[in-house]
């Protein structure tokens, strides 16, 4: 069973190219709203419902939100592969700082992997906003798989 984000209700969210502008709990700035610490947010449904979420071919979009987890589930795994031969927290963190300074392509331009699930931007203001929030959840969510891909004494993770 596909697990779909519980993000359904988007009255006064914002969106950009289609993406709804989730709130994520984070200290790190960008054009996401701040969410409350005691609540669940995309990034932890889309680390939550990733082993799930990755085997399934076709997965029936509810919601614009269930867009963001799509991509997001697709980010994580770019992410872990990046820490395939990462032996050490600090080595992990190291390939994932390296994959934040990496270019963000958003819906249109070369190397965003969605081409037709989501909306092409209609203006440079528009682009720059949804870029700058996925800087944003990407940088999130590295920060919290980390956390999840090692053990407090810094080892691999191998459950993940």
């Amino acid at each position: 069973m596909v697990y779909h984000s519980s993000f359904i209700d988007e009255e006064g969210i914002t969106k950009a190219c289609g993406f709804p502008l989730l709130p994520l709990k984070s200290h790190i700035k960008g054009p996401a709203p701040v969410s409350d610490q005691g609540k669940t947010d995309i990034v932890d449904e889309a680390i939550t419902f990733f082993r799930a979420n990755v085997f399934f071919r076709n997965f029936d979009v509810k919601s614009p939100a269930d867009k963001l987890l799509i991509y997001l589930t697709f980010y994580i795994n770019v992410a872990l592969k990046r820490l395939e031969g990462c032996r050490t927290l600090a080595e992990g963190t190291k390939a994932i700082i390296n994959l934040g300074l990496e270019n963000v392509p958003v819906p249109g331009e070369s190397g965003f992997p969605f081409p037709g699930l989501f909306v092409l931007p209609q203006s440079q203001k528009e682009a720059e906003l949804l870029r700058n929030y996925l800087k944003q959840i990407r940088e999130e969510t590295s920060g919290r798989l980390l956390s999840v891909a090692y053990r407090p004494n810094g080892t691999p993770n191998k459950c993940l």
